[in-house]
């Protein structure tokens, strides 16, 4: 998503990278607004004091009426992760759902949530954790009414932790990111893969495959690609070696009927290309 907002999906989860707090402030109402009009809990976790945001969200009398009777809520970050510290990627999303139970028990149909992360990425240590963090609460996601959208400082961050951000979230307006890996369902055997693979994404793809460590099952690992407009031969060679590391055949299952010529071409074992309708 290079353009839009909202995500595809009932719940989403978007990676919004900005350089003008205004115009993040503005994609933030409107992705509460679509929360609040499906009947969902809201919050915003915020790094800094909660008043000018309680002052920009009321801007908005739909979303200042839920402030004051208590639908919406600005949390402070630190009530919400340890700023400063390395993130604990399962605890995180533990917690995460512990909330979405807890809006779910109090009547509400899930629980949407705009999180200012830079803070929780600013070491390598930490980028590293909070990106494993972040396909993990996306696979969370799949399952359970729950949904953010993750607020990253270009101006703080540098082009490639922007990237590698960015590409494991299956929304997002970042253009430093080439490709998306995502979960599309709770199972750790399968994930989404949208953009554009060629050589200049191709290190990027390692890291993002690392990170997102999927597990085979039955010696399959399936990614579903309907979003994936062009992918190279080194990057089928790296999905595929992936697989083989992991002791699995890597099945790409495309609507488009080019990645089959390719793998048709190259002849790879360990590698099946299925054509979607």
């Amino acid at each position: 998503m290079t353009s839009g907002l909202l995500p595809s999906a009932p719940y989403g989860h978007v990676c919004w990278v900005y350089d003008d707090r205004a115009g993040f402030d503005r994609q933030a109402r409107a992705f509460l607004a679509a929360g609040l009009s499906a009947g969902e809990r809201l919050w915003y976790v915020t790094t800094g004091r909660p008043e000018p945001v309680l002052a920009q969200l009321s801007t908005a009398p739909a979303l200042r009426d839920a402030l004051a009777c208590g639908m919406a809520e600005v949390v402070p970050l630190d009530a919400t992760y340890r700023a400063g510290t390395v993130v604990d990627g399962p605890a995180q999303v533990r917690a995460y759902a512990a909330a979405t139970d807890a809006a779910l028990a109090a009547g509400y149909r899930g629980l949407r949530v705009v999180a200012e992360a830079t803070p929780l990425v600013r070491s390598p240590a930490q980028l590293d954790a909070f990106t494993r963090y972040e396909h993990q609460v996306d696979r969370y996601m799949r399952a359970r009414p729950f949904s953010a959208m993750c607020g990253y400082d270009r101006r703080e961050l540098d082009s490639r932790a922007v990237a590698e951000l960015a590409c494991l979230h299956p929304e997002t307006n970042a253009t430093e990111a080439p490709f998306q890996l995502y979960a599309c369902e709770p199972a750790d055997d399968r994930a989404g893969l949208a953009g554009e693979l060629d050589r200049s994404g191709h290190e990027l793809l390692g890291t993002a495959l690392e990170r997102a460590d999927l597990r085979p099952l039955d010696g399959r690992l399936v990614l579903e690609a309907p979003r994936l407009r062009f992918i190279d031969h080194r990057a089928l060679l790296m999905l595929r070696d992936y697989a083989r590391r992991r002791g699995a055949t890597l099945v790409l299952r495309s609507p488009h009927a080019g990645p089959a010529r390719l793998a048709a071409l190259l002849n790879l074992s360990g590698l099946q290309v299925e054509l979607a309708r």
